[in-house]
């Protein structure tokens, strides 16, 4: 991949960085990149985590094994505070969610240009320039509008699971403007309405809110990668880079805690009536 000092500049560098690895999937575009990137960092915790599990002793723990059971410890207690029924199947999902984010938010860590690097090494400068491959499936909105939109499916799930098809259906037409007789059957469509909206609105914001935090700090390594292209700002360039990429780790851990505890606060109000 180009660098930044090329023929068209810190435009045309940004321009390539932001640019996906895309293929036609049933008519469609779809970003290959975040999809391969996605699923095997996907693989890679499963992997971890489940060979850890079932190694897993009563005796002294090894460090890996330490280090798995305090994450899930953690996770569980989270769950614990958040969600007061059965959490056998919660905390699973609450820990797969973190770590997964966790893993693709890492990823803004790697160096921009590594992907273009060995592409170049192994296929050489014109394949490298004309290869695209973005490293960050979080950066984009494609990867965190699937992970939202599987939350709403789940939270549908549940709301089906505690109160049946009559009962979700009654909530939706009754709640949040409570009213009886004729008025409630001249409130049922406002209900309706703010309920759809309620619901929409979840997985739109958990989307947004991870998709913009993860892309504005991809972006902001390909701005500081900009002064790190001229001598007279290259310490300077340094300086910021490695300033940035300290604070981005209290991001990448932030965005994964918050998507996660909003998943499981979601799950229980879809539990719970209005």
């Amino acid at each position: 991949m180009s660098e930044p000092t090329s023929s068209g500049g810190l435009n045309e560098y940004i321009s390539h960085h932001l640019t996906h690895n895309t293929g036609e999937v049933l008519g469609g575009a779809f970003h290959f990149d975040s999809w391969i990137v996605a699923l095997v960092l996907g693989l890679v915790f499963i992997t971890w985590f489940g060979l850890y599990a079932r190694k897993a002793t009563s005796g002294v723990p090894t460090k890996g094994q330490a280090f798995v059971e305090i994450v899930v410890e953690f996770i569980d207690g989270q769950v614990k505070d958040t969600y007061h029924g059965d959490r056998r199947s919660i905390t699973p999902l609450a820990l797969t969610i973190f770590m997964w984010v966790v893993f693709m938010n890492t990823m803004d860590l790697l160096p921009l240009d590594l992907p273009g690097w060995l592409i170049q090494t192994f296929a050489g400068h014109e394949v490298a320039h004309h290869t695209y491959a973005r490293m960050v499936p979080t950066a984009d909105l494609n990867t965190t509008a699937a992970l939202s939109v599987s939350v709403f499916f789940i939270l549908i799930g549940h709301a089906l699971a505690a109160k049946g098809g009559l009962g979700f259906g009654k909530e939706l037409l009754t709640a949040p403007f409570h009213a009886h007789g004729f008025m409630a059957v001249v409130m049922a469509p406002v209900n309706l309405g703010m309920n759809i909206i309620e619901w929409l609105v979840k997985p739109v914001s958990l989307a947004m809110r991870l998709f913009g935090n993860m892309y504005g700090g991809e972006l902001v390594f390909m701005l500081i990668a900009g002064l790190m292209a001229s001598w007279v700002t290259f310490a300077p360039g340094i300086i910021a880079n490695a300033a940035w990429a300290i604070f981005h780790i209290l991001i990448i851990l932030l965005q994964a805690f918050i998507f996660m505890i909003l998943t499981v606060v979601y799950i229980a109000g879809a539990r719970e009536g209005h």
